[in-house]
């Protein structure tokens, strides 16, 4: 099964649903739309939001978990031991106010976590290689502390001092 989701931003992500309408699958597709009133017309099932325990079910049990690239729906990926298929939204498509999750996605697309994508073709060959775990060889003690500095860089200091985070 692929899941797909765009996440929760009140912005719709039709990019992410058109590449993902176009995906030609034997499978089982489900998508989370939210927002945007793009229909993938092969999904099997399709929601705008879901309760977080269906969330999580819907991705222990998927082959393949697409997701914008909110920090919620990869951790939410990356803590059931799926390497998630990412698409930023981009400001230049009015799909965010900034490029942030760019460069989040750009961050853990080099330490192995995630596979970025941009575009249909990108997403069909991410799908059709199907999803292997997150890389272990990184260093994994450098994920929090990069994401504590990514915060406080785009936030200010949301979450104190990195000594009282765990």
């Amino acid at each position: 099964m692929i899941f797909v989701s765009v996440g929760t931003h009140e912005a719709p992500f039709d990019r992410l649903l058109r590449a993902a309408g176009e995906l030609r699958l034997d499978e089982e597709l489900v998508v989370q739309f939210g927002p945007s009133a793009v229909r993938c017309e092969r999904a099997t099932t399709e929601f705008d939001y879901l309760p977080f325990e269906q969330m999580v079910e819907l991705v222990r049990r998927a082959r393949v978990v697409v997701t914008h690239a909110g920090v919620g729906s990869v951790m939410l990926a990356l803590s059931n031991d799926k390497r998630p298929v990412v698409m930023a939204r981009l400001r230049a498509f009015d799909e965010h106010v900034d490029d942030h999750q760019l460069e989040l996605a750009r961050r853990l697309a080099d330490a192995g976590l995630v596979d970025l994508v941009g575009d249909a073709a990108g997403l069909a060959d991410a799908v059709a290689r199907g999803s292997e775990p997150p890389s272990t060889d990184s260093d994994a003690p450098w994920l929090g502390a990069s994401l504590r500095e990514y915060l406080a860089e785009r936030l200010g200091d949301p979450v104190g001092p990195a000594s009282s985070v765990t």
